[in-house]
């Protein structure tokens, strides 16, 4: 058994500030209460333990309060992702088969499901009584979230109260806990980043600065006041910030200890770029399976073992399997998910306890992991190869070159051949980036197209679509 996370945390620091919401603030007590009385009455419109919910809202201190009112009646939580289209989130809602979807704002989607309610309707009914849980069980399922899709149709993984405890318990004694934490929560919180940062809070007791969507400006500003400790986000979030510092002359404060960067390999050159404005950038590697971070690199390692995810958390194992020294990396410990719901629920996700994840990489002599590519995304050309990720890294060392993306292409001589996704900052052209390319790689790995493009296809956690890069090549 767990101690319920809220409640036990308003009861040892009820006066310290949970969030801060452009000029608001919410102590532990104040979110705590917000949150029973939203429960009470999702309770009167029917919803009781052991229902499932789907939520369908942006980031802002009402998606908590809901999140967490949902939590305290003992409510599974489907957590939908508001940048998917209708078709893709009808999907979720029929896979997932939740008894009430609860939407912020009705204008925003016009989903099909009986048992519909916005976040108005619900606040404009009465209070039903109910027991709240002293304790929660280890095993209970907190949150159900999609995967990604960034190879095919997503799956919902089931996360339980061990899985995000005992990762958030990993991030802290990697990271520490310090009383003054406060973590610039940009990350959307229906994503694994976003909602991690909630529960760590809790866990913590660590105010969240939560902003509704990443901004540049926005997150920069704040950091420059000293305010947040420290920070997640996916490369093209770091590279933005970069740009915008660069552009001003501005470095970080020594107040800022470590931005979190996941959601696949980082280039070389944005690390090296972030040590030159101290920005503390420590590489990690998780999924929505694992309910977060698996490794995370410690902050005396971010120089010397540069491009690392670093070592696996306290808790959890890391393995490679395969007889190349790059292999598949395979995850065990509590903080993975024991299943799936829907279409994927007779899918076992462990083999021999093992989660195997579809990702490349290979660990140094000392254990470190470098995290090298999806495997569904591996270039095999004339028998060698050739992984997109590497290619991107090259092409972002050249000046004018913002974000790259890399795909394969069918090739009658050699099966697949790369081609490259160029977004631009500079002036510059096809040959001479093939120029400088021939510096940067061997002659098997250079594209042999480049398509100049304003934007490169993301999901709602900014992941790189590689199968939307492919499926252009396809269709043209």
């Amino acid at each position: 058994m767990y101690p319920n996370l809220l409640m036990k945390r308003a009861s040892l620091t009820p006066d310290r500030v949970a969030l801060r919401f452009n000029e608001q603030e919410w102590t532990f007590a104040r979110l705590a209460e917000e949150a029973i009385e939203f429960a009470e009455k999702l309770h009167t419109k029917g919803m009781e333990k052991g229902m499932r919910i789907a939520i369908l809202a942006s980031s802002n201190p009402k998606l908590i309060v809901v999140m967490h009112a949902c939590m305290q009646l003992g409510c599974e939580l489907v957590l939908l992702n508001e940048r998917l289209s209708e078709e893709e989130l009808n999907y979720q809602l029929a896979d997932s088969a939740p008894d009430y979807l609860v939407v912020d704002d009705y204008n925003k989607r016009s989903l099909s499901f009986s048992n519909k309610y916005s976040f108005d309707e619900i606040e404009n009914v009465g209070r039903s009584f109910f027991e709240v849980e002293k304790d929660w069980t280890k095993e209970r399922t907190i949150t159900i979230m999609y995967t990604s899709g960034t190879t095919g149709r997503p799956k919902g993984v089931r996360q339980s109260l061990e899985n995000h405890v005992m990762n958030a318990t990993g991030s802290a004694l990697n990271l520490g806990v310090h009383p003054n934490d406060c973590w610039l929560c940009t990350m959307p919180l229906f994503h694994i980043s976003g909602f991690s940062i909630l529960m760590r809070s809790v866990y913590y007791g660590m105010t969240i600065n939560l902003h509704t969507k990443f901004d540049a400006e926005a997150a920069i500003k704040e950091i420059l006041s000293g305010t947040v400790t420290r920070m997640s986000a996916v490369a093209v979030m770091l590279e933005r910030m970069l740009t915008v510092l660069e552009s001003k002359g501005l470095s970080f404060p020594n107040t800022f200890q470590s931005v979190i960067v996941g959601g696949g390999p980082v280039p070389l050159n944005y690390l090296e770029r972030a040590i030159e404005r101290n920005i503390p950038v420590l590489q990690t590697y998780g999924m929505t399976e694992t309910a977060s971070q698996t490794t995370t690199l410690a902050s005396e390692d971010a120089l010397r073992k540069l491009g690392s995810a670093g070592k696996p958390l306290f808790f959890a194992d890391v393995r490679i399997d395969g007889n190349e020294e790059i292999g598949e990396i395979c995850i065990k410990g509590p903080h993975v998910t024991k299943g799936y719901v829907g279409a994927a629920e007779s899918t076992n996700p462990l083999v021999d306890g093992w989660l195997h994840t579809g990702d490349m990489g290979y660990m140094d002599e000392e254990g470190y992991l470098f995290v090298v590519d999806r495997r569904s995304d591996l270039i095999i050309s004339g028998g060698e190869n050739i992984y997109p990720a590497e290619v991107e890294q090259a092409l972002v060392k050249h000046p004018a070159v913002k974000e790259a993306g890399v795909t394969g292409k069918l090739d009658d001589k050699w099966g697949r051949v790369p081609v490259a996704f160029v977004v631009l900052k500079g002036e510059t052209s096809e040959e001479e980036l093939r120029t400088f390319m021939k510096k940067q790689l061997a002659p098997y790995k250079q594209p042999v197209d480049y398509y100049f493009v304003d934007q490169l296809p993301r999901n709602g956690s900014n992941k790189l679509l590689r199968r939307e890069l492919f499926n252009y090549i396809k269709n043209t």
